[in-house]
């Protein structure tokens, strides 16, 4: 019992790093970047969360939703001024942008919460008993992993059947073609890092959740795991993300 409540939590928190690794391979993936900026986004989700539950009391999923459209919002405007002017830069130029924006959202944090860690308070509380209580198995745990499928097979479907994942798919192919047959490249990238920043902020409050403290730091060693698992499921593949995490 003891190796199957291990097994349970690092699939939990393998699916917190599949949820984020799916941001890095949906943007490398269509816009052929690396955004290492993306693990602090993840941190920024983190913090919104923590201010909203323990500073403005607000209930946990509304504090999930309001760290969801903060990020979102953080996506679209990293993606605007700092890589959309480097459309057609050398790939050199947009890595040393991406380590840039990182290395500002990081000290932004350390500015305004401080580098001490802050206990992040439970989204969700309790555990199950099972096998007459030699297995315990916590809710989150459970939440993790259903949202990890329930994301991953939304993301599959979207990019398989709809309009718009067609269009994505054909800019990820060729860009330039994807143009000349009427593709709006440049609102295609900014709906990947929609996606891409909305699943950073799930990635936060979850990763936050599972170590029980935030800090300015804790998006990097997030970002850096998930990367390796983006890279191991191969990098660009959707269910690849989910078995590399």
């Amino acid at each position: 019992m003891e190796f199957l409540s291990y097994l349970i939590s690092g699939i939990s928190l393998g699916s917190v790093y599949a949820i984020i690794a799916l941001g890095y391979t949906m943007v490398y993936g269509i816009a052929k970047m690396l955004n290492f900026a993306h693990g602090d986004v993840i941190m920024i989700g983190g913090y919104v969360s923590f201010c909203a539950m323990f500073y403005l009391g607000l209930p946990n999923i509304v504090a999930v939703l309001l760290a969801v459209i903060v990020c979102t919002v953080l996506g679209v405007v990293i993606e605007r001024l700092a890589y959309k002017p480097l459309r057609s830069a050398p790939s050199l130029a947009v890595l040393i942008t991406a380590i840039g924006v990182s290395y500002f959202l990081q000290n932004s944090a350390l500015l305004i919460w401080k580098a001490a860690a802050r206990v992040y308070p439970p989204v969700v509380e309790g555990s199950m008993q099972l096998f007459g209580g030699k297995l315990t198995v916590s809710y989150v745990s459970l939440l993790t992993i259903a949202a990890c499928v329930v994301i991953m097979i939304g993301l599959t479907t979207f990019v398989n059947k709809s309009k718009m994942g067609k269009a994505m798919r054909a800019t990820a192919q060729n860009r330039k073609m994807a143009m000349l047959l009427g593709i709006d490249a440049d609102r295609i990238i900014s709906l990947t890092f929609i996606i891409g920043s909305s699943l950073a902020a799930i990635g936060g409050v979850l990763i936050a959740n599972h170590v029980g403290q935030i800090n300015f730091f804790i998006g990097f060693i997030a970002g850096i795991k998930a990367f390796t698992a983006a890279v191991l499921g191969g990098i660009g593949s959707i269910p690849g993300a989910m078995v590399g995490g």
